[in-house]
């Protein structure tokens, strides 16, 4: 089963934080000083938020999938579509180690599709000199890759 997933880049994180658990009524599944995630069944989402300077909005949109079978099946789609794929495997980001495939939709927005591996302790894997202001998403135009 995939769950959608939204991130978010916020300027105020704790007003972000109380707004979100009010409107889903519950507190975030994973909170660092920076990030905050929610992983809720109905709906079916996982929406992260992040305070890391970028640009308040949608960071990139995705699809998460419970298997790696899933992962390959939706790789497999895009391949069909003659997408521009990025395929990143075992790589860190927001907290996380995940497989991804990162696709640009027609209007510019990043889709990752990942499926998760393990926690990890921090937000990538870059020194907090190197670390860009955003997620993980491939480098576009205006905003530079993280992982």
């Amino acid at each position: 089963m995939k769950r959608m997933h939204i991130h978010l880049n916020v300027d105020d994180l704790n007003k972000n934080i109380a707004f979100y658990n009010t409107l889903f009524a519950t507190e975030p599944t994973v909170q660092h000083e920076d990030y905050a995630k929610w992983m809720l069944d109905d709906p079916r989402i996982n929406f992260a938020i992040s305070a890391r300077g970028a640009k308040a909005g949608i960071d990139h949109l995705g699809l998460q999938t419970e298997e790696e079978g899933e992962l390959d099946a939706i790789k497999q789609r895009l391949e069909k579509a003659e997408l521009n794929i990025e395929s990143q495997e075992n790589t860190a980001c927001c907290y996380m180690k995940s497989d991804k495939h990162w696709v640009t939709d027609p209007q510019g927005i990043a889709w990752e599709s990942f499926h998760s591996l393990s926690d990890f302790p921090t937000f990538n894997e870059a020194s907090k000199e190197e670390e860009p202001s955003s997620c993980c998403a491939p480098p576009s135009d205006d905003q530079p890759s993280c992982c």
